[in-house]
């Protein structure tokens, strides 16, 4: 692993292995990261002989933490805050639609954009401490698209996804875990092997089925979503969130105003 903020991918044994690389930001998410995580999903759904994507994050102390946040401070408007929730959504698409099973490994948080990645997996295992949330109401003041709200709201609950983003609260795996939202808990060093054992698992079933029923299930999701773009606009075009986004950076606590 190096200091870059990168995506690395590679095969083995009909396994696709992602890695989210920014250590030092506890692997948050940079605009080139998000892009090469499309371009890694559009590649993978083009290798047939591809059949699990395993997702994690390196460094062992987070999966994805978010997004970078210096990438907001030069946003002077609300439609600045559209087009990027817009980019956002046409980066996940394709992992959303990868016709094969994936599995999302989480060592220590996933947080914000790393929520949204691991629920846009098929299932998710973690170590026991990790914690899980969208803190923007405290962080940020930022807001989700609704894609991305609905497909926490598919796969967490409309109760925990208005505790994760109305009252910011980081949920634990061991809740996740009774809730369903976690498949597995583990211990950080048998982590890997359980995934792999998974892997293993998924593989030996009916390929397409898997694809059929998996791609089934996202456009039920998907092809219900309403135009929330006034609603982004709004908040990313707020007071609040530029100085959300300056109070962050300088590592002090926001004062919201309301406006």
């Amino acid at each position: 692993m190096t200091d870059i903020a990168q995506v690395h991918f590679e095969v083995r044994d009909a396994i696709a292995h992602i890695t989210f690389d920014h250590v030092k930001a506890r692997n948050a998410m940079t605009i080139s990261m998000y892009q090469s995580l499309q371009s890694i999903c559009e590649e993978i759904t083009k290798t047939s002989s591809i059949r699990v994507a395993i997702f994690r994050g390196a460094g062992g102390k987070s999966f994805v933490s978010g997004s970078d946040i210096s990438q907001f401070a030069d946003f002077r408007n609300g439609e600045e805050g559209v087009v990027y929730e817009q980019n956002i959504e046409r980066y996940f698409t394709p992992l959303i639609m990868l016709p094969i099973p994936t599995i999302a490994v989480i060592d220590g948080m996933a947080v914000g954009g790393g929520l949204a990645i691991a629920s846009c997996c098929d299932f998710r295992i973690s170590t026991p401490d990790a914690r899980f949330g969208v803190p923007i109401a405290r962080t940020l003041g930022n807001c989700l698209s609704p894609g991305n709200i609905a497909w926490l709201n598919a796969h967490l609950g409309i109760h925990l996804v208005k505790r994760m983003l109305l009252l910011s609260e980081m949920i634990s795996a061991t809740e996740l875990l009774q809730h369903g939202y976690l498949l597995q808990t583990h211990e950080a060093d048998q982590l890997e092997g359980a995934a792999l054992e998974l892997a293993k698992r998924l593989s030996s079933l009916a390929p397409i089925t898997q694809k059929v029923s998996k791609l089934t299930l996202a456009r039920l999701i998907r092809n219900t979503l309403p135009n929330c773009d006034d609603l982004i606009k709004e908040c990313y075009g707020s007071k609040d969130f530029q100085n959300g986004v300056k109070s962050f950076i300088a590592g002090e606590p926001p004062v919201w105003s309301g406006n």
